[in-house]
């Protein structure tokens, strides 16, 4: 009986250091490049002295504990799989984290509930998921609006995210359809299919899905008299079934001290303060706009060709409207 007792008591603690012994050597160096690239830090703060979720500078988890964060998470926090961080990295993030020291208090939530906020909106904020895509559910509203998904859609890319993304992005012809999702998968006995249903009706039916556009700025080409840059504006969504955008608005921040030497494409307005504008009346899934803009030089790194899209239709159902989608600047 006492062997046994010894035989109980010791296994655990052979299994543990087994666990320690495999597990990957970390270096502080790499885990702290990995962090600062990161969107992890939208919970769990910028140094990792907790937020929404819990704090992680100078904790004390070891390989095997951080792992266990990260691929079976405790709380609501999803669950990340091997291509999205891999045990190196995992190993990397604990050795950075211990030798960090403990803050002396957490952070704030970055987007918290207000007194009038909606019930789907609160779920959606207490949840977690307002932390990476703000408290008007952007990103999510548009990839949603590609399909006009229904709720079942919206579900399997709560929970198996990690491969319902990339057959998303594949279903509608999308150029990043490979890339590695950055959301890992929620568990349905944390984040219920109740608590789902309330953020996307709120989605849907009160704020509403937004056009799913995207706009790429192409590298500037030098022209004959000055220096010309391409931009490719579209409607990414799935014929007959994602959103039909209306009154389009499409601008252009000019660099100080650069003119506008001409433009092209349907629905040119001329420049008009600092920016060039087109306009558009409808842009339809699939459809696709493209422009060319010759400046009379090059932006630089701190003033460079930028701009932003607007439109009238889908507009948010509740609120104002603050729907953009940002250009971003054209490469350098």
């Amino acid at each position: 009986m006492k062997r046994l007792l010894v035989a109980v008591l010791v296994l655990p603690l052979t299994q543990s250091l087994a666990l320690a012994q495999n597990a990957p050597a970390g270096d502080a160096t790499a885990g702290k490049a990995v962090w600062d690239r990161a969107l992890c830090k939208n919970c769990h703060g910028d140094d990792g002295q907790g937020a929404f979720g819990p704090d992680l500078a100078g904790r004390g988890l070891n390989v095997a504990e951080f792992k266990q964060a990260v691929r079976k998470p405790w709380g609501i926090m999803p669950a990340f799989v091997e291509t999205q961080v891999s045990d190196k990295q995992i190993a990397d993030l604990a050795a950075y984290f211990a030798g960090l020291p403990k803050a002396q208090e957490p952070g704030k939530w970055k987007v918290e509930v207000k007194a009038d906020t909606p019930p789907g909106q609160a779920a959606l904020i207490n949840l977690g998921c307002a932390q990476c895509h703000g408290e008007t559910f952007n990103g999510p509203r548009g990839n949603l609006a590609t399909v006009n998904a229904d709720f079942d859609e919206f579900a399997t890319l709560v929970y198996n995210h990690t491969t319902a993304l990339p057959k998303a992005r594949a279903a509608i012809g999308a150029a990043n359809a490979n890339n590695t999702p950055l959301m890992g998968n929620f568990n349905r006995t944390r984040v219920t299919e109740a608590s789902l249903r309330e953020i996307y009706y709120w989605t849907r039916d009160e704020i509403g899905y937004r056009a799913p556009l995207q706009a790429r700025l192409g590298k500037g080409e030098p022209a004959a008299n000055g220096v010309t840059y391409k931009l490719d504006v579209n409607n990414i969504g799935l014929p007959g079934k994602g959103l039909t955008a209306e009154g389009v608005t499409v601008r252009l921040q000019i660099p100080a001290g650069v003119n506008v030497v001409s433009a092209t494409g349907a629905g040119y307005q001329g420049v008009q303060g600092n920016m060039a504008v087109w306009q558009i009346p409808t842009l339809a899934p699939k459809d696709q706009q493209s422009y060319t803009i010759t400046l009379s030089k090059a932006g630089s790194q701190a003033d460079n060709l930028r701009g932003n899209i607007r439109w009238v239709k889908p507009a948010p159902k509740t609120g104002p409207s603050e729907d953009v989608v940002n250009i971003a600047p054209a490469p350098l």
